[in-house]
């Protein structure tokens, strides 16, 4: 029996990224094919992976969710197959989906590797689902691309994210003792954000920003009042024009503020990401480290939820939950006190979320909501 029906498999969807110095340049012109990027400014960008090798950290975390996305689907007896599929950089969802579906497979769903609602978290993933489906009609292939919610306030992911500030917290307190509100400061981080993509995300459901600031919130509430040092929602990875407005305060600008104040210290907890990649391992582990290192700070990274047990289980929690709606089954979903699941078919979370400025086909997020 398929307990996963009517889908057919399940797609873990990422942004890819490159395996070797040579794939560097090419792989960032398809992230930013389009946009008129100068060769030179993608060169330059490229010497962020130069330094790691050329390799970006991505894939192999993603291997690892993919493994333990697997095992806990074994465990509960889900026998429906699980692929692997990137927006940028091999393996790309097209072919992926394109194997599958000339094996008979006709009904995907995917877990994608973003928590929030904004254009480039969400509503391209489903541009690029689009996309794949034309391509295969035009090979003779039917297929549909369904997708989980997002999951910024699900149990599992904040139960997962608390556990990272926990320890991260236990970590910098061996480096400065007694955690102290006048010198201390806990930094949630997150990918900066054009501001008009932050106005798109609001449109219809409560934001890219306001998402963050609930699950921080949460965050903070569930902690030791011994621990409950002031904190804040910091960007990192901006890029573009400087004209363009994007969210602010950047995480390095808003350390030097911050030295200025008395501070002493900085706990970075990277709650827009899941995994640690290339923006977390040279915006954050790299740049901020060496801002800190200049102030003279205490510093401590949290780590990402990666493949902590909470978070996979609450991501096939997911899968379940939108397979149960498919059915025509009534559900509960889950979300963090005080705040609201993005339901498919809710209306909230619809064809018209988080536009962008270039019109572009799009799969009509949940097309098979009740």
């Amino acid at each position: 029996m398929n307990k996963t029906a009517p889908i057919d498999a399940l797609i873990l969807m990422s942004f890819g990224g490159p395996e070797a110095p040579e794939e560097v340049v090419p792989f960032l012109r398809n992230v930013t094919a389009g946009r008129g990027i100068p060769e030179e400014r993608l060169e330059e960008v490229g010497e962020h992976y130069f330094g790691f090798g050329g390799k970006s950290p991505i894939n192999d975390q993603n291997k690892a969710l993919l493994a333990a996305l697997r095992a806990e689907l074994d465990r509960r007896g889900i026998d429906t197959p699980l692929i692997w599929g990137n927006r940028n950089w091999d393996p790309y969802l097209t072919d992926e989906v394109r194997s599958l579906a000339q094996n008979g497979a006709s009904s995907f769903l995917s877990i994608d590797t973003s928590a929030y609602s904004s254009y480039s978290s969400c509503r391209q993933y489903r541009e690029d689902f689009a996309e794949t489906i034309d391509t295969l009609a035009g090979e003779g292939l039917t297929v549909s691309i369904d997708k989980i919610r997002q999951f910024y306030n699900h149990l599992g992911y904040a139960d997962a994210c608390a556990a990272c500030l926990s320890q991260a917290l236990t970590d910098f307190k061996k480096q400065v003792g007694e955690l102290d509100a006048a010198e201390h400061r806990i930094l949630f981080v997150t990918h900066s954000i054009p501001n008009v993509m932050q106005d798109a995300s609001a449109a219809t459901t409560n934001g890219y920003l306001a998402q963050h600031e609930e699950l921080m919130d949460h965050l903070m509430g569930r902690m030791d009042e011994s621990e409950r040092i002031p904190a804040e929602l910091v960007y990192c990875s901006r890029s573009g024009s400087p004209e363009v407005p994007w969210l602010e305060p950047d995480v390095n600008d808003r350390m030097a503020e911050l030295a200025e104040e008395g501070v002493s210290g900085v706990v970075l907890v990277p709650i827009g990401f899941i995994s640690d990649h290339m923006e977390v391992a040279f915006d954050l582990d790299t740049e901020a480290k060496e801002t800190a290192d200049e102030l003279g700070f205490a510093f401590t990274r949290a780590a990402t939820v990666g493949t902590h047990e909470a978070f996979v289980s609450g991501l096939v929690d997911l899968v379940m939950e939108r397979v149960a709606q498919l059915r025509g089954e009534e559900v509960e979903a889950p979300a963090l006190p005080g705040t609201v699941a993005l339901v498919p078919g809710s209306g909230a979370c619809s064809i018209e979320c988080c536009r962008g400025r270039i019109e572009r086909a799009t799969v009509p997020n949940w097309a098979h909501a009740n």
